[in-house]
């Protein structure tokens, strides 16, 4: 049975004649009496009699019309509940992030969502691959995704895609390295040092490929982490040198270490919000976007 047939049935019984419901409805009376026949069928008793010159309910009608009506009243329930829930600001709204990002925007965030009647925000971190980011918009209402810029786009029959920062990643040197009284250094300067970087398929990775490639070395690289935090750390004992993003690496930095920009090489990756759009249409999460984009606005004006 489909909903507007049993809103013509309703009707029939309040109006007690086809062209009323006609004229109420703004259809053509052919139009109700088709529907009214094509419900008919799918009803085993008699839903209508002729009286007169009028189309009236039986019993039965009467019972389905009856029906029919909570019917109706519970999909207008349902449709002012999502409505409601569309329109609330103070709906809860899960997000994913990578590690360097949640550790820069995590906080500020959950300070600014503290107030009272602000969305109730879930957090998590999730460690995976460039091209894995758009899965976990399945899981969360937004993620907070990084690529390069010479990495595939996100998918946009998918997703939504947010830009939020494109943000260079700096050698990290420590301190007192002869390299770091430079204002830049090139692939040829920190091609013969030794490395931490990420794993294969994260953008630290990608930078140093291209680090090799343009200085024609083959790198030393001795450890392979994911962490920022310990990536500064071991920076800071000075036995080797990283990549750190220059915008979300606030939190991990500390004064042993040392920032210069890498000549010659695209070094930035494009920092994104990703949401499934179904989600972009809750106030909820839309408040949740613009917090995101105030905090990094900020994170990239200190930068």
């Amino acid at each position: 049975m489909e909903i507007h047939q049993l809103e013509i049935l309703r009707e029939l019984g309040a109006l007690g004649s086809v062209k009323a419901v006609a004229d109420t409805l703004m259809v053509t009376p052919s139009a109700v009496s088709q529907q009214l026949a094509l419900l008919q069928r799918k009803v085993e008793v008699p839903l209508t009699r002729k009286e007169g010159r009028n189309l009236v309910l039986t019993e039965a009608g009467q019972v389905l019309a009856d029906a029919g009506a909570a019917v109706v009243s519970a999909m207008a329930d349902a449709k002012d509940a999502i409505g409601n829930y569309h329109g609330s600001a103070a709906g809860r709204v899960s997000l994913c992030g990578f590690h360097s990002a949640g550790q820069a925007v995590f906080a500020p965030l959950a300070r600014i969502l503290a107030a009272p009647g602000q969305p109730r925000i879930e957090l998590s971190d999730e460690d995976v691959a460039q091209q894995d980011f758009p899965a976990l918009t399945a899981r969360y209402d937004l993620v907070l995704a990084h690529r390069m810029d010479h990495s595939p786009r996100w998918p946009a029959e998918r997703v939504t895609v947010i830009p939020l920062a494109h943000e260079p990643l700096d050698v990290a040197l420590p301190a007192g390295h002869p390299l770091a009284a430079k204002a830049a250094v090139s692939a040829d300067d920190v091609g013969g040092e030794t490395w931490v970087t990420s794993h294969a398929g994260y953008s630290p990775a990608d930078v140093l490929s291209a680090v090799a490639a343009v200085s024609s070395r083959e790198l030393n690289i001795v450890h392979r982490i994911n962490d920022y935090s310990t990536v500064a750390a071991l920076v800071a004992t000075g036995g080797v040198v990283g990549l750190l993003p220059r915008y979300t690496a606030g939190p991990v930095l500390n004064p042993d270490i040392v920032l210069r920009p890498l000549e010659g090489i695209s070094t930035r990756r494009r920092i994104d919000l990703l949401a499934r759009p179904e989600n972009l249409k809750r106030r909820s999460v839309t408040i949740v976007c613009e917090a995101l984009q105030g905090i990094m606005a900020g994170l990239v004006e200190q930068g």
